[in-house]
């Protein structure tokens, strides 16, 4: 131990590599059932940052708490290796991706070791190794045979820089920019891949109600991604073109409907637009999907109304989308918010035919639209025949009643294109012959390995001329193999069954197992994952427990989502110069240190600011302690098993069953809390009297097991000093029976009394108290309080007073009971008054060790009637001297 703190280099290396040699983090696969706990992989980018670090923590902690609590873990790591950032490195430095990605690796590694992470590294899995891809390419295959793969044209956002097809979610912004090169994106249309998640679109929508371990927030977002929709389906004929199909939510405003719309890139549309200026301009230079307001141009064309047969004009409008619905609709201004801006904007009527439901025999009122829709459910109004019927029923009738008009569902979810016009991906398994079309590479020719990287503009599989020529499969005759890679969401769908068994070599995962040990029971990652990567995983579970024998049909039993690591109020960032490096944190303070401060800063869920002055604390603190458990080894105290030792004893117990469920619930800051709060006794218990030897070790063990998932070295250290033979990461978790609700009242009232104290010694200027006397409550007023809280009379006092040993009190019952009266609907009960005043007895040697005065507790039978005047439940009545 040094004036610095304690050599936190030394700690760390010697209890890694005592890990390490014991395997104590290895997963035998002959166990039963083992609590699966995942952190989503990482992109190998070359170092850790805080992020990383952050949800990495969290599982370690998790995973080495619950090997404590007697689970077998699996807690394993890999690397989420391909992609377009590792392409785009290799050709700045005139490398290979390759080379760069498992340097990458190896720097990530190194660091998650001094972390001290616990990861079962004999299961490490690498996404770009072609013993992992292959089984993208076999299950690609499978998909395949299952008839869940089609290949046609699709439109697609084209990055002109990275030469290569971006997801939607890539493109950020509404300048429409690349998401790593900053890039505006293109619209082009390209033959494409495409896994037929629609086919799941139902399941995955309503099984949403059943993953009660994921926060609402995620699965509200993948409510809104997957988009299903009820309504009609209804056809507008549109002069000179013939019926055009549309798709409403509210055919019960079908007599409201004043304009129609098409997409910009509606066949109309893009016809249009060939011999109209207007038209021409605003489809390929204004429209703005993304603007903050919609926008249009009329069209010279009418669309009659297949109800009313009234002729409305066409406009082609930005708000109207190609792949939602059907890229027409009937826009009803007075009753969608969308729409009566779009009228304001361009001088449309607003014509209400919805009114909100009268009260009782009442007509119906039309509603006031001119400000904004009425965009309720309510009674039809100026709809004809329909007039007067409720929205529902109108909903039934008119799709029954209008001629071509079928309910119908739809959903905002799109099929998943998969192709990737780049050369660091799982290569798609096809070849196309001229003769057969595309054909499949037979399963036992699997892998396609990528040939050797080719630093050329584009696709660099498009350069590979030698790699690219083959034969069919089919027929014999000459091919060429597929040039596109696959979606780097294709890795992550699946990884976690890997892990399971991942050196099989017949089969992406084993069965048995896999049904033995998923799904996951506890995944963590960043909320920028909610929608995409669980939505893709949760499609691939499915498919393969309908047709690969997979028991469970959700991957993740509980979910995460860990909030972001800040600086001055701002996500840290290269480009923001504002990273702080967790190598340097590790190397200055240990990574103890670093993963304690992080996890008392902030719930997991919660974005949180570093500090530099919080990280000192938290370093201080874990010196002090081991401070505290050196001074213990070597004074050897023998002190007496007093009323002291018995109040520590409590607050031991209350510590660890606080902890203990703070743990469970992953809500690792008040854990921490508690922990620090009970060393924190520790150290005022041996400053003020010599500790009794049992209950100060008991004491010590809890907060070194307590702090052990957060901070394992040097609770290692620690724990070896106190005498113990085996690794503190598979002792025994701390035990304790209590009830919480009793505890915290007991703290409640020993913290309300310290703080009364503080307030009348503040305020009457005691500068030096001698003696203080808490005096307890009389028994009648617990009794009082008892039947202001379970009574719903209207005169609670007169039904106190209804009590003969409350009414005797005269008075001091009145004056009580209109105080009870008061504050009735904040009235909770207390402890009994005999354990308020144990409570306050074993408690009263902090007060004296605070105020350096003499303390007494005195029974309420022993206390004069003007003190007790001012003593209630909870709350005891306080007399200093000075």
């Amino acid at each position: 131990m040094s004036d610095a703190g304690y050599d936190h280099a030394t700690v760390e290396r010697r209890w890694q590599e005592a890990w390490d040699d014991a395997d104590v983090y290895r997963t035998p696969d002959d166990v039963d059932d083992p609590t699966y706990v995942l952190g989503m992989y990482p992109y190998p980018s070359g170092k850790l940052h805080m992020g990383h670090v952050r949800n990495y923590t969290i599982t370690d902690a998790y995973a080495r708490y619950r090997r404590m609590r007697g689970d077998d873990i699996l807690h394993p790591m890999g690397w989420d290796a391909f992609g377009l950032p590792a392409e785009n490195a290799a050709k700045d430095r005139d490398t290979n991706p390759r080379d760069w990605t498992f340097d990458c690796i190896e720097t990530m590694r190194d660091q998650m070791t001094a972390m001290g992470f616990g990861y079962d590294w004999d299961r490490e899995i690498t996404t770009c190794t072609p013993d992992y891809y292959q089984w993208n390419q076999w299950l690609f295959e499978r998909f395949y045979e299952e008839e869940l793969v089609e290949r046609r044209d699709a439109e697609v956002n084209w990055c002109p820089n990275c030469e290569t097809v971006l997801a939607d979610e890539q493109v950020e912004g509404e300048a429409e920019l690349c998401w790593r090169c900053d890039t505006p994106v293109e619209q082009r249309v390209l033959e494409q891949w495409f896994l037929k998640i629609t086919e799941y679109a139902d399941e995955l929508l309503d099984a949403i109600d059943d993953l009660e371990g994921w926060p609402n927030s995620v699965r509200q977002m993948q409510r809104n991604w997957i988009g299903r929709q009820y309504g009609t389906e209804l056809e507008f004929d549109i002069d000179g073109h013939g019926a055009v199909e549309a798709f409403t939510t509210r055919v019960d405003t079908i007599f409201g409907a004043t304009f129609f719309a098409l997409a910009p890139d509606h066949p109309i549309s893009e016809e249009l637009a060939e011999t109209d200026d207007a038209v021409h301009e605003f489809v390929h230079h204004e429209a703005d999907p993304e603007g903050d307001e919609p926008n249009g141009v009329e069209t010279d064309l009418t669309a009659t109304n297949p109800v009313t047969g009234e002729e409305i004009p066409v406009y082609v409008a930005d708000f109207v989308l190609s792949d939602v619905g059907t890229g027409a609709l009937m826009a009803v201004p007075a009753h969608d918010e969308r729409d009566h801006a779009f009228a304001e904007k361009k001088d449309i009527d607003v014509r209400p035919v919805i009114a909100p439901e009268p009260d009782g025999d009442e007509a119906p009122t039309a509603p006031d639209v001119s400000e904004g829709a009425f965009t309720d459910d309510g009674v039809l109004i100026n709809s004809g025949e329909y007039s007067g019927l409720d929205s529902e029923t109108a909903r039934a009738r008119l799709t029954e009643d209008i001629e071509n008009a079928e309910e119908a569902t739809q959903y905002q979810l799109r099929d998943w294109g998969i192709s990737r016009q780049r050369y660091w991906g799982t290569p798609i398994p096809v070849v196309h012959c001229d003769d057969c079309g595309p054909v499949m590479v037979p399963k036992e020719d699997l892998p396609v390995e990528l040939p050797e990287f080719i630093n050329t503009t584009g696709n660099p599989l498009d350069a590979a001329e030698e790699w690219k020529r083959t034969t069919c499969p089919d027929c014999g005759g000459d091919a060429v193999r597929e040039t596109d890679t696959m979606d780097t969401f294709v890795d992550s769908s699946w990884y976690f069954l890997r892990y399971v068994s991942p050196s099989l070599e017949d089969a992406p995962f084993g069965r048995e197992r896999a049904n033995d040990w998923m799904p996951v029971d506890q995944y963590v990652g960043g909320i920028e994952h909610a929608v995409m990567h669980l939505l893709y995983s949760r499609f691939f579970t499915k498919v393969l427990a309908d047709h690969e024998g997979l028991q469970h049909r959700e991957p993740f039993t509980n979910l995460l989502a860990q909030g972001m690591v800040q600086l001055e109020g701002e996500k840290m960032s290269k480009s923001k110069g504002n990273v702080v490096s967790p190598q340097r944190i590790v190397e200055e303070y240990g990574a103890d240190t670093a993963r304690l401060f992080m996890m008392q800063a902030a719930q997991p869920e919660r974005d949180f600011d570093w500090s530099e002055e919080g990280v000192r604390s938290t370093y201080a603190f874990l010196a002090r302690l081991q401070e505290m458990v050196e001074e213990y080894v070597t004074d050897e105290p023998d002190g007496d098993d007093d009323a002291i030792a018995s109040y520590v004893d409590s607050e031991i117990d209350a510590t660890i069953a606080i902890a203990t469920g703070e743990y469970d619930e992953l809500t690792f800051n008040k854990a921490l809390r508690e922990t620090q709060d009970l060393t924190r006794t520790l150290r005022q218990y041996s400053d003020y009297a010599e500790p009794h030897a049992e209950t100060y070790e008991r004491g010590l063990s809890a907060v070194v097991r307590l702090l052990a998932p957060v901070a394992p070295h040097l609770a290692e250290e620690l724990y070896e000093e106190l005498g113990h033979d085996e690794f503190v990461a598979a002792a025994d978790w701390p035990a304790a029976e209590i009830d919480r609700e009793r505890v915290e009242k007991r703290r409640r009232l020993v913290e309300n009394t310290r703080e009364d104290i503080r307030d009348i010694v503040d305020v009457a200027g005691i500068e030096d108290p001698t003696a203080i006397d808490v005096v307890v409550a009389p028994d009648w007023k617990y009794d009082a309080l008892e039947i202001a809280i379970e009574s719903d009379a209207d005169n609670l006092i007169g039904e106190l007073m209804g009590e003969s040993h409350i009414r005797e009190r005269g008075d001091a019952a009145a004056s009580y009971g209109q105080d009870l009266q008061a504050e009735r609907e904040a009235l909770s009960m207390t402890l009994e008054p005999d354990e308020e005043y144990a409570a306050l007895e074993s408690a009263a040697w902090l007060i004296e060790r605070e105020f350096e005065a003499s303390v007494r507790v005195i029974h309420a039978d022993a206390a004069g009637d003007d003190v007790l005047a001012n003593a209630e439940p909870g709350r005891p009545a306080i007399e200093i001297d000075d």
